[in-house]
């Protein structure tokens, strides 16, 4: 999976979205189950940093983790813009190196469903948290089954604008829970000229209890899951889960 164009077209792509609700998340999962303040916030699968911004200007001490170091440098580019002072770091989240005692981790944005396995879930949720401190917080979303294999399972998404218009084909994947976007995007250059780049991604996501259970095999005690930005446990046409989840204290 590449991100070399992507990340270039990402902000534009996604200026609706609904970024303010994501912090509106963490705001009440820190008021509602940290028992002191919460000052230091790992976001992961960051992207070009929208939310971790938002976070820092909340006073927040963030740091930033994202594969693509591409995103990344969009995300440092707006931070020193801000004049915020908000660390990024290209980094696997199957093997965060280099954090310790972190209050609260999030995963946001289906970050995690780019992940292919299980096994590899379960390893990127016992890599995190050895980077929280005891009782700290797991905050994170995933896409549905539901979305996977009726919302965008064989459905095609088009947009047509004067700056930038795009194809975006969606196929099932091999294995149960998972999906191929395969994307052209064509990119006003002037002069009537567009730009064609391609990008192809593959998520995968799991049923509610199978998430538990990875959670538990990790060390997480679950706390809450909740469906589509609502405080109401999710229904059978939910989109994205949000699921709160604390690391147990060692036996």
């Amino acid at each position: 999976m590449s991100y070399q164009h992507f990340a270039g077209l990402y902000d534009r792509l996604m200026e609706d979205a609904p970024y303010d609700m994501w912090v509106s998340f963490v705001n009440r999962a820190i008021d509602t189950y940290c028992s002191g303040p919460a000052s230091s916030l790992l976001d992961i699968g960051c992207g070009t940093g929208e939310i971790s911004l938002r976070l820092s200007e909340k006073g927040y001490n963030v740091q930033g983790i994202d594969l693509s170091e591409e995103m990344l440098t969009v995300a440092r580019e707006k931070a020193e813009h801000k004049g915020l002072h908000v660390p990024y770091y290209q980094q696997d989240m199957r093997d965060l190196d280099g954090f310790k005692e972190q209050d609260v981790a999030l995963i946001f944005c289906d970050s995690l469903n780019y992940l292919r396995t299980p096994n590899d879930v379960k390893t990127a949720f016992q890599s995190i948290s050895k980077s929280l401190k005891v009782e700290g917080l797991l905050l994170f979303d995933v896409h549905t089954l539901y979305k996977i294999e009726t919302v965008f399972s064989d459905h095609i998404f088009t947009l047509n604008d004067e700056e930038i218009s795009y194809i975006w084909e969606c196929h099932p994947g091999e294995e149960e829970g998972s999906i191929h976007h395969d994307l052209s995007f064509f990119v006003h250059t002037g002069n009537d000229v567009y730009k064609r780049y391609d990008e192809s991604h593959y998520q995968r996501t799991y049923s509610l209890e199978t998430y538990q259970s990875l959670l538990d095999e990790a060390g997480f005690e679950l706390l809450t899951v909740t469906g589509d930005f609502t405080d109401h446990h999710p229904n059978d046409t939910s989109e994205r889960l949000f699921f709160t989840a604390r690391k147990r204290a060692r036996l």
